[in-house]
């Protein structure tokens, strides 16, 4: 004959009044099942506490055996407070980093001007070596429309560009262009540095010369000089940029002001940073390559 377990302290249960058993503490959940399953086995399946203490007890073990289980992490999302973190580092990090990549951007790219005036330099060499020892020269204007001079850079890119590597126009720059420079591209055909008049006209006829308009007005004859007629290589200018393009001025007028950093050509073949004020003063009162005293025999630069 089948045992009913006894009640005791611990499950504080009194079967005579169901509603209490609903709100006791569960102390022994599985002895609480034991009874249920008795009083079923008995024909008491109907009574409404029996099924109260199966649906109590198996819900408590289930609670404890998920609880026995490894929990799971969830990764919540930023707070308002660490987004404001995140942004003020990076903003830090950009406060210091943008400075020192724009200066490494600025070396870069004189390093790259000053690489192209030495290429320009070797093609003069090449075309000198090629025609006796004498520097391009010809009649100006070399076109008229539109009209620009030989020492325009447009007007000496034609005398040198078969003795550079690649093809040099207006659409392939080449070297004959600065990264620095900010000039509108059809302004000057995508040319950056100019050639001293000086070296297709006779000193006599440099001394002549007294303003800068006449370097694009009423042309003289050209004279071609030599390499032989240069008296100081190191001091005299051959090619130099025209606009300051690494360090910007307000009102740049290219040669004809004394404010600007330039990156010149000399006629031994060196390539200098020059600034405007450190220039001696050439025929027309201005820092002016073109116009240098005494011409190819004259200097522009004492170091």
């Amino acid at each position: 004959m089948l045992q009913l377990p006894t009640f005791s302290e611990s499950t504080k249960l009194e079967i005579r009044n169901p509603k209490q058993a609903r709100r006791t503490k569960i102390q022994n959940p599985k002895r609480l099942l034991r009874w249920a399953i008795a009083f079923r086995s008995f024909g008491f399946g109907s009574l409404g506490f029996v099924s109260d203490f199966e649906f109590r007890a198996s819900d408590f073990l289930r609670v404890r055996r998920d609880k026995s289980r490894k929990p799971v992490s969830v990764m919540g999302g930023f707070t308002l407070i660490e987004l404001l973190v995140v942004i003020a580092v990076i903003s830090l990090l950009l406060a210091i980093l943008v400075p020192s990549l724009n200066r490494a951007r600025s070396a870069a790219r004189r390093i790259v001007c000053s690489h192209n005036l030495k290429q320009v330099g070797v093609a003069v060499d090449m075309y000198v070596g090629d025609h006796d020892g004498f520097y391009p020269c010809a009649q100006d204007p070399v076109s008229t429309s539109p009209s620009y001079w030989l020492w325009m850079g447009r007007g000496w890119r034609k005398w040198v560009q078969s003795y550079l590597s690649t093809i040099v126009d207006v659409n392939t720059p080449s070297v004959l262009l600065c990264p620095a420079d900010r000039t509108d591209p059809a302004q000057y055909e995508s040319t950056s540095y100019s050639y001293s008049m000086a070296f297709y006209h006779s000193p006599e006829q440099i001394d002549t010369i007294d303003d800068r308009s006449l370097t694009y007005s009423n042309p003289k004859p050209s004279v071609r000089q030599g390499v032989s007629d240069v008296a100081c290589p190191s001091a005299k200018i051959l090619i130099g940029e025209w606009t300051s393009n690494h360090v910007p001025v307000e009102q740049d007028l290219g040669w004809w002001c004394w404010e600007g950093t330039r990156f010149f050509l000399f006629a031994d073949g060196q390539v200098t940073l020059l600034k405007a004020k450190d220039m001696r003063e050439a025929r027309d009162g201005l820092p002016d390559a073109n116009l240098t005293v005494h011409g190819v025999k004259g200097r522009d630069y004492a170091p």
